[in-house]
């Protein structure tokens, strides 16, 4: 029986898809160290600095054997750490390329995506639907006959005017959150709250512990504050107890930030005694925990909060933009009682204040039950769209929740994850690898697939297909030989 091969495709100009890049490293091996460390040292070494740049294809391992006199294992034994460690990408039949690394592969998912184009998958948001414009419209009327002076006119440096602080405090209750408006900040959604929490604690060179797979907005801040990031082995609960015991024994983090409920990409949910036994190791070695809870809304079982277990440590964040509507960039952000002052005046130099806005159609939607509502619209269209990816993907999924916004799927063998990205985005559907959530080793690997948005069944039913579809096909073969 033949194997259909498919054509070779035009190497789009500019992307380091054709021939190898000139490479001539000069190795330094040090006292003790084997040749493919000191060769795996250099190409990280060269990528860091730019010598060698995002989908540049590396020289095959027979040819920079032969240019370094060196075996053509010990070559293949240093791209495949390269690899591992999510530098290099292999693919079967087309080469080594660098991988994008966080900051280039985040910035073309956000900048280079034409929505009309693609079916994007790529980014996590809240569904959106009539119930979700008829309530945008309801607001912004009622706002345009009322008297707004009060939030309109503000333009202090403060960290919430008090209407809006106070229903800040009615939404995170339910959150297992109770805490004195003096605690509370406003912020411009989620990440600014995660930004303003590690500025209060953290500077260059401190160690701060995530999951070994998290969002890529905290590996990012990372690369902006100067702090290094640890990542730890996780299971269906999240980050492992013994793995942050350890940690802590070995390395003196400062802080560990983690997302318990949905985490983003892998949906995993920490139980009761999960969060119970990593606030009780944070306490026994003085770790801060930052606590990024913006889907636990979505979650109806009520789930105890890490932060309120230490309060002397723990920082609470979370928003609207996932759970009620994506638009609505407002959150809220709970420090510890002695970083009120700190966080507020982080807050003033970095954005002045929160959108007053925004905090207020937030808070009138709390008030009014407008976001419960909108919240149980979110909750249901995620288990309908869930359901759809069990039918359609079920032996492909990795990892979710009925009542996440995102799907974790497994890569076929005969596949690599820069290979299925692609071939999908040729099929007009955008997902995303693993790379820009590693923050740690032995994660596994996988593609995100996200479910928000504004979708019809039979729009999404036909992305997933195509998913599917692409997963169970064999990939192209290109420039046979071209690994060496």
């Amino acid at each position: 029986m033949l194997r259909q091969v498919h054509p070779p495709a035009a190497a789009p100009a500019a992307t380091g898809l054709g021939k190898s890049v000139d490479w001539q490293p000069r190795l330094a091996k040090a006292k003790g160290q084997t040749k493919h460390a000191a060769l795996t040292e250099r190409i990280i070494a060269d990528i860091e600095s730019g010598v060698l740049k995002p989908m540049d294809r590396m020289p095959t391992h027979r040819d920079l054997a032969r240019d370094l006199g060196l075996s053509v294992q010990t070559v293949s034994l240093s791209y495949r750490e390269a690899e591992r460690l999510g530098y290099l990408s292999g693919e079967i039949g087309r080469g080594t390329f660098v991988k994008a690394r966080v900051t280039e592969r985040a910035g073309r998912l956000m900048l280079d995506r034409n929505p009309d184009e693609a079916v994007d998958l790529s980014i996590v948001r809240g569904v959106y639907t009539q119930a979700h414009e008829e309530a945008s419209r309801a607001v912004l009327a009622a706002l345009a006959r009322a008297d707004n002076g009060a939030f309109m006119g503000a333009c202090r440096p403060i960290a919430g005017l008090d209407p809006h602080r106070e229903a800040a405090r009615a939404w995170l209750k339910p959150l297992g959150v109770e805490a004195g408006t003096e605690r509370i900040l406003i912020t411009n959604g989620a990440a600014h709250g995660l930004f303003l929490a590690l500025s209060c604690i953290v500077r260059a060179g401190d160690v701060v512990l995530t999951e070994n797979l998290t969002d890529h907005g905290v590996i990012g801040l990372a690369n902006v504050l100067g702090f290094s990031l640890k990542g730890l082995p996780t299971d269906a609960e999240g980050v492992l107890p013994e793995a942050f015991e350890a940690a802590c024994l070995t390395g003196s983090p400062r802080a560990l930030v983690l997302i318990p409920t949905l985490n983003n990409p892998t949906s995993h949910v920490a139980g009761p005694g999960r969060r119970e036994a990593i606030a009780a190791i944070a306490r026994r070695h003085g770790v801060f925990v930052i606590e990024d809870e913006v889907y636990k809304p979505l979650i109806d079982t009520p789930l105890p909060s890490i932060s309120q277990m230490v309060p002397d440590l723990g920082f609470f964040i979370t928003s609207f933009t996932k759970t009620v509507l994506t638009g609505l960039r407002v959150g809220y952000l709970v420090v510890p009682p002695h970083y009120s002052i700190r966080a507020a005046s982080i807050l003033r130099v970095t954005s002045w204040s929160g959108a007053y806005l925004l905090a207020e159609i937030a808070s009138r939607w709390i008030e009014d039950g407008t976001a419960q509502r909108l919240l149980a619209v979110q909750r249901e269209e995620a288990q309908a769209r869930q359901a759809l990816v069990a039918a359609t993907l079920g032996p492909h999924v990795a990892s979710t929740h009925p009542l996440s916004l995102c799907a974790w799927l497994k890569v076929p063998p005969h596949w690599t994850e820069d290979g299925l990205v692609r071939s999908l985005a040729e099929r007009r559907v955008a997902v995303t690898p693993s790379d820009p959530f590693i923050a740690g080793s032995n994660h596994g690997g996988g593609i995100r697939i996200c479910l928000g948005g504004h979708f019809s069944p039979a729009a999404l039913t036909q992305a997933l297909t195509t998913v599917r579809q692409t997963f169970e096909q064999l990939p192209p073969v290109f420039d046979i030989g071209a690994i060496g």
